[in-house]
């Protein structure tokens, strides 16, 4: 076993827990051609992302979405199952379709990655904050009773589900080691060195993944953790990288080259992996986005066709952008219009192929803007 990245030290108990090293990794990082290649297209590529948001009508409309998108997919990297309709339902207050608490854990990861980015305007990047992130994502789901916002207390592991310690894939440090390790992962968030961030972000992860801190929701922190580096570190002026898409569709060698990281010490070949992941997220949230623009210039021409055009038409098609699932009461509060002028509105709306009503009931009826949902939802299918 290369000891590059720590080694395994044998506990009271019996068994043996990985001890990481510091970071950076000594012997430092090779960057050879295949890494600058990739570092440089991620630049490009993360540039072109972040300077989309520019062109958009309003970036926060096609962030709150994209927050939801990856709240679902990072959730369903740890067996949660959800959909982005399920969530939106809930977000409505409808009946749901689908098990309630396994959508509340989505929703608590789209409440934990809200506060995580309102905090980052006050505060730096920090254990605090970290702890604070994970009281919010674990707050009454699945894993509440195992210490949410505290490091562990007992020993953790990875391995098949139910499977016992001496099973494990991978134990982690003890209760005993993780205040120490954690606290030289903080203080490695705010060195001053060469290292490119994108690069930085990668040794990050993979760290704390490896420490896994937590009982419960390493995974989900650890993505978030991404996001909020490059917010954090003006790389990106929003919070638009997301890379659970890629980390589920190779989700086992994500988890095989973390475990590389560990074994042999091999870095580079895992931040290689995550350089790809981010110069093909990246190019695939620009798209998104770019479509996103052409459907609303689309369906606004639409409107104009059918003479559905008024003022109250143009400002509902942008607020279904927010809120792709409606009612008539909704829309009347959101408008500051009558309930008779919002629901003639909709039935305009619902006639020109716009939105689909999906409650199937003569009152209280809901409309789903689902061409939107389904651009957004793309990857999230189970």
């Amino acid at each position: 076993m290369n000891e590059r990245a720590g080694k395994y030290i044998q506990q009271p108990l019996g068994y043996k827990a990985f001890i990481p090293n510091p970071l950076p990794p000594n012997p430092v990082i090779v960057f050879d051609d295949e890494m600058h290649s990739l570092l440089s297209k991620a630049d490009r590529t993360l540039a072109r992302l972040d300077g989309v948001t520019s062109v958009l009508p309003n970036p926060d409309l096609f962030i709150a979405m994209y927050v939801k998108k990856e709240a679902l997919l990072s959730s369903q990297i740890e067996g949660t199952q959800a959909s982005l309709e399920g969530v939106l339902e809930f977000e409505a207050d409808m009946p749901l379709k689908e098990d309630i608490n396994q959508v509340r854990e989505v929703f608590n990861y789209i409440q934990a990655m809200n506060h995580g980015m309102d905090r980052l305007k006050t505060l730096p990047m920090s254990l605090r904050l970290i702890k604070e992130i994970h009281r919010t994502l674990m707050e009454g789901v699945r894993g509440a009773d195992k210490t949410p916002g505290e490091f562990k207390r007992s020993q953790n592991w990875v391995g098949p589900k139910g499977a016992p310690l001496n099973q494990a894939t991978y134990v982690p440090p003890p209760p005993d080691e993780t205040n120490a390790a954690m606290g030289l992962l903080e203080k490695y968030l705010y060195e001053k060195d060469n290292t490119p961030p994108l690069v930085k972000i990668a040794l990050i992860h993979s760290q704390f993944e490896t420490i896994h801190p937590f009982l419960d929701g390493n995974g989900r922190i650890g993505r978030l953790l991404v996001t909020y580096y490059l917010f954090w570190q003006g790389i990106l002026n929003k919070p638009l990288l997301y890379l659970s898409i890629y980390l589920k569709k190779h989700r086992q060698r994500y988890y095989d080259l973390l475990m590389n990281v560990r074994h042999e010490g091999a870095w580079e070949e895992w931040i290689k992996f995550f350089l790809s992941g981010v110069a093909e997220t990246s190019e695939e949230a620009t798209n998104t986005a770019r479509e996103i623009i052409g459907l609303k210039e689309r369906l606004f021409t639409l409107l104009c066709e059918k003479s559905v055009s008024s003022p109250h038409a143009v400002r509902l098609l942008n607020h279904m952008f927010t809120a792709p699932l409606i009612s008539s009461n909704e829309i009347g509060r959101q408008l500051s219009i009558s309930k008779e002028t919002a629901i003639q509105l909709l039935n305009k709306f619902e006639h020109v192929g716009i939105i689909k009503e999906i409650t199937g009931k003569k009152r209280y009826k809901k409309y789903l803007f689902k061409e939107y949902v389904d651009l957004i939802s793309r990857g999230t299918e189970q």
